[in-house]
Formats: structure tokens, C-alpha cells, sequence
């Protein structure tokens, strides 16, 4: 027997109902967090995820706050930085969180990225899911490498001067889409203003659209799990899957815990070691540029680092950028090199699960390689650990193949 409702409960339900035929706001709800049915057994890989939309949001309201302050000239891009390090109230926390930000949105793709090759959460039917990612992954490459020009330090200058020139190994059209991505013919005030420009306002939309195009596609065919089975195959009466349970309240509340240990890495990042000994805000980029003096050491922040150290690794300037656009390029085919009979790395033999182990270990090597001085012997090492990376994959449809897999469960096992 329903409980007779007040003229304010009958209001609000009305004016409810009156939206939802208007906006479908509940079912809006249902679909996505209410009647979502996700697997039960995720596991603390499944926290990344959440957390890199949570890290999106605060670049960009961050990053809105400093766009307060900030001015794009390149006489007084610096200055205005530290302005807001100096005399904004809260400027350097909010600048520093913008800053700890970018690094940590790498952090958890990264760890998000390795968690779907783990895995197997590219495999059909989410090969769309993983394209989208994928495309989220350039365009975040490209939002932080303008962003890090903003500051207009001697890193951020020498930096943007080495990565534009690589589009001059072009052949024919180099030259011309070097000066177009400056607007000048050297990196000036116009190049500035036109990265200003695509960092605050061009690439956050792409960013946002693309997040929700990767969310409704995941939300389509369902999320992966640890053991890669699918539990649309057993359901009840009513539909519901017999192995999922409902993304709201069980799982927004189980994030809620990764958020807080996040948090608290975060924060003590920002309170105690917001330039992570160079690593997150390298030291000459707290100098002003200066276009006659070079650094005696240029290097990209971390999370390019493997890239660049594939670059240095190859001789020949187009080669090497060419190897460097092909080693995230080769990502995309990811759902097709894998021959593996089963998703997880729980039931795959030992070739897949120390091929990932190597692969790992190339990755991490290359980021260090990077971000040193480039020795011979450095050198030798980054070539080795490239051959591997690309090996890892172009190899993979045959070692997959004939590598011994474990019975897969009908049911998740947890």
C-alpha cells in the first residue's frame, strides 16, 4: 500500500516527471550508474578509470582559474606566472595542482592503459572503447606538451623549439608546416598565442567529446573484468545479469576510496614535492626563455620521455620521427595483433605473461633513457629497448597464437 504523499513530495515528483519527458535525466540515470550492470569481481585495477575523469575535471577548473591570470605574450607569459605563484591568493596551490595535475592524469592512464592489457579489455566486443582511448591519449599528448609551453621558461621554449622542428624531416611539405605550426619563423610570440589558444580552448573540447564518446561505448557493450568472461550470459528472470550489480551505489562508493588515497598522494605531492625533483617541473623552466641561451640539457617532462629516447635512438632525423609517431600509432592495432583464445593474463601461459613483463620493463627503460644525457652506451641501450617495444607487438599475433592458455570459467570466480 503506497503512503499517502504531502502537496510538496507530489510538487517535486511532479515537476520530476514533467523534466524527465523533457530531458530524460532518470533514464539518463538508470542507463548509465542506476541499472548499469557491471561485473561484481573489479578489482583495485578498475580504479583508474574514475580517477582520470576526476584528474580531467580538476585541469580544467584549474586550468580555467589561471586563464584568469595568465597572459599570453611572450613578454610577460612569465611574469604572469609568477604573479600568480607570488601575490594571487592560493595562486600556487592552484598552479601547482594544474602542474602535479598533468603528471598525474599520465600516472593513472597509464595505469589505466596497462590495466586493459592485462586484461584484455581491447579485445571484441570493446575494440571501439580502445580506438577512443586511444585517440584520448593524442590528444592529451597534445594538450600537455601546449600547456607546457605556456610557462614560457627556458625548457618550455627549447622544448617547443625541438619538437616543432621535427616536422621539418617531412619530406616537401616540412619546411612550410614547421613555419605554419610557429606562425612565425622561429617559435615567437604568435607560436604563444596560437598554443594558448588550442590548450585552453580547441583540444579541452576534443578532450571532453572523446571521453563521452569512450563512456557511451563502454556503456554499450558492458565493462571487461579480471577474468574476462562476459556476464550477459547468465541472466535471471528480470534480466539482470546473475554476476553484476549495479555501478550506483556499489561501485561510485567503492571509487570513493581510491579517491581518497589518491587525494592523499596528491596532496602531499603539492604540499611537499610539487617539482618531484625535476621530474614533474624541471628546474631551468623556472628561468626565463631566452632564445640566445640553450640549455645544456633539453628534455621533455616524463611521460614523454620513452618517446624521445626512441627518437635519439635512430640516426636519421625522419627515421627517428617517424619510429617515434609509429610507436603510438602501433597501440591502435592492438585488437587485431592479439591471436590470444582467451582476454585475462589470469589465464594465459607463461609467453604472454613474460612478453608484458619485457614489454614493461622496455617502456620504464626507455622513460629513463630519455630523460638523460644521451651517452654511447645510453644510446646502444635505447635501440635495444625500441627493438623490443616494437617486437612486443608486431610479434604478438604469433606468440599469442601458440601460447598455452588455462581454461576460462563460465562465471566470474570472485
Amino acid at each position: 500500500m503506497k503512503q499517502p504523499q504531502g502537496p510538496i513530495m507530489r510538487t517535486a515528483t511532479g515537476l520530476l516527471h514533467w523534466t524527465d519527458q523533457r530531458l530524460p535525466v532518470i533514464s539518463f540515470w538508470n542507463k548509465h550508474l542506476g541499472e548499469y550492470w557491471a561485473p561484481k569481481n573489479f578489482n583495485m585495477w578498475y580504479f583508474f578509470g574514475s580517477l582520470a575523469l576526476l584528474v580531467l575535471v580538476n585541469q580544467l577548473l584549474t586550468g580555467i582559474w589561471l586563464t584568469m591570470h595568465y597572459k599570453p605574450d611572450a613578454n610577460e607569459a612569465f611574469a604572469s606566472v609568477e604573479y600568480i605563484m607570488r601575490d594571487v591568493p592560493w595562486g600556487w596551490l592552484v598552479r601547482y595542482m594544474h602542474s602535479t595535475g598533468a603528471s598525474a592524469f599520465f600516472v593513472v592512464v597509464y595505469l589505466h592503459m596497462f590495466r586493459a592489457l592485462i586484461y584484455g579489455s581491447y579485445r571484441a566486443p570493446r575494440e571501439l572503447i580502445w580506438i577512443f582511448g586511444m585517440l584520448i591519449f593524442l590528444v592529451l599528448m597534445a594538450e600537455a606538451f601546449m600547456g607546457y609551453v605556456l610557462p614560457w621558461g627556458q625548457m618550455s621554449y627549447w622544448g617547443a623549439q625541438v619538437i616543432i622542428s621535427l616536422f621539418g624531416a617531412i619530406p616537401v611539405i616540412g619546411e612550410g608546416l614547421t613555419e605554419w605550426i610557429r606562425g612565425d619563423y622561429l617559435v615567437s610570440d604568435a607560436t604563444l598565442n596560437r598554443f594558448f589558444a588550442l590548450h585552453v580552448v580547441a583540444l579541452p573540447l576534443a578532450l571532453v567529446a572523446l571521453v563521452v564518446l569512450h563512456l557511451a561505448a563502454l556503456h554499450e557493450v558492458g565493462s571487461n573484468n579480471p577474468d574476462g568472461v562476459d556476464i550477459k550470459k547468465h541472466k535471471d528472470e528480470k534480466g539482470k545479469p546473475l554476476d553484476g550489480i549495479a555501478f550506483h551505489p556499489y561501485y561510485t562508493v567503492k571509487d570513493l576510496v581510491g579517491v581518497g588515497f589518491f587525494g592523499l598522494i596528491f596532496a602531499f605531492i603539492i604540499f611537499f614535492a610539487p617539482e618531484m625533483g625535476g621530474w614533474f617541473l624541471e628546474h631551468d623552466n623556472f628561468v626565463p626563455a631566452n632564445p640566445l641561451v640553450t640549455p645544456e640539457h633539453i628534455k621533455p617532462v616524463w611521460y614523454f620521455t620513452p618517446y624521445y629516447a626512441m627518437l635519439r635512438a635512430i640516426p636519421d632525423k625522419l627515421f627517428g620521427v617517424i619510429v617515434m609517431g609509429a610507436a603510438v600509432v602501433i597501440l591502435f592495432f592492438l585488437p587485431w595483433l592479439d591471436r590470444s583464445k582467451v582476454r585475462s593474463i589470469r589465464y594465459k601461459g607463461w609467453i604472454s605473461k613474460t612478453m608484458l613483463a619485457l614489454f614493461v620493463v622496455s617502456f620504464l627503460i626507455l622513460g629513463w633513457l630519455g630523460a638523460q644525457s644521451g651517452s654511447t652506451t645510453q644510446t646502444l641501450m635505447a635501440r635495444i629497448f625500441t627493438v623490443f617495444y616494437f617486437a612486443f607487438f608486431l610479434t604478438m599475433p604469433w606468440w599469442s597464437a601458440i601460447d598455452k592458455t588455462k581454461p576460462v570459467p563460465e562465471r566470474v570466480t570472485e
